[in-house]
């Protein structure tokens, strides 16, 4: 099996849409996830999901520390969406983590649990659970 290939998200107009996305929030961050649009340039266009690709984008705030602590809090969302993406993620998906502040005082393995169960309850959502962006 070929390792899935996994593009960054660098126009602010797919962090938005994601923004509506359905979000779930775990210990160490808040994934965001919807299906790539048909004109991935753009930003905007009918979802569609068919793309061979998973983009990905991170987002630390200043909330979680200074440059040094949001750069490393920043390499290990990296790394660890490395590590799980080709696994649990869905080819033609956009995903955004949020790093969340107990996201550096976390293991690495912890983190990448935190991802898998994220991933897990954001493609096979509880319907008891209300959908959509919690706001």
């Amino acid at each position: 099996m070929t390792p899935k290939s996994i593009e960054t998200l660098r126009k602010r107009a797919d962090f938005l849409r994601l923004n509506r996305a359905p979000r779930v929030a775990v210990q160490g961050l808040v994934l965001q996830a919807a299906p790539t649009p048909v004109e991935v340039g753009e930003g905007v266009g009918e979802e569609t999901g068919k793309g061979e690709a998973m983009r990905l984008g991170l987002t630390v705030t200043k909330k979680i520390g200074n440059a040094v602590t949001r750069n490393r809090v920043r390499r290990r969302l990296r790394e660890a969406a490395r590590a799980v993406l080709p696994v649990a993620g869905r080819p033609g998906y956009d995903y955004v983590l949020i790093a969340r502040a107990g996201a550096l005082g976390r293991s690495f393995e912890d983190l990448k649990g935190d991802l898998e169960r994220a991933l897990e309850r954001v493609h096979n959502p509880d319907p008891r659970r209300k959908a959509g962006p919690s706001s």
